[in-house]
């Protein structure tokens, strides 16, 4: 007779945190990129795939994957436990916020890790991480990401 647990280990699957924001989870995670769309007709970058121009009102879009690495464009620190269904760790810690700006002419706000709230500086070199965030109701992991200093 079979395993049930050995069932439910193979239904396990990663899931993005928010779909249209990887390249593809099928992979090592080290190598997951941020996913996007550019407008081919005025050239709008967007993070996070989409079928149409917010910009310009078209649906000529390409998908496209980005960069690991970029730059600190600006930044915050939030001090207060989010409100809501927070998934994060307790307690809860003051957390930078970063606007990542990348080669690709689009900025990603992500959290920050490896680095203390006072010693970010915009223009810091960042690179992406890409991790399990928690585990949902189904026993699947939730994939987000965020960036450390390089």
């Amino acid at each position: 007779m079979p395993n049930a647990g050995a069932a439910q280990t193979a239904s396990k699957k990663r899931v993005p945190i928010r779909e249209g924001f990887f390249d593809s989870l099928d992979q090592p995670l080290d190598k997951v990129r941020l996913a996007g769309s550019r407008c081919r007709a005025c050239g709008y970058t967007f993070f996070g795939r989409r079928t149409g121009c917010e910009n310009c009102g078209s649906d000529n879009l390409k998908d496209m994957a980005f960069s690991r690495r970029g730059t600190v464009w600006s930044y915050t620190v939030l001090r207060y436990h989010p409100p809501g269904d927070y998934k994060g760790p307790e307690p809860y810690q003051p957390t930078p916020v970063a606007a990542v700006e990348l080669p690709e002419e689009v900025r990603v706000l992500a959290p920050l890790a490896g680095v203390a709230p006072d010693k970010v500086k915009v223009g810091m070199a960042v690179e992406l991480v890409v991790e399990p965030y928690y585990t949902d109701a189904d026993g699947n992991e939730v994939i987000a990401y965020k960036f450390r200093p390089v």
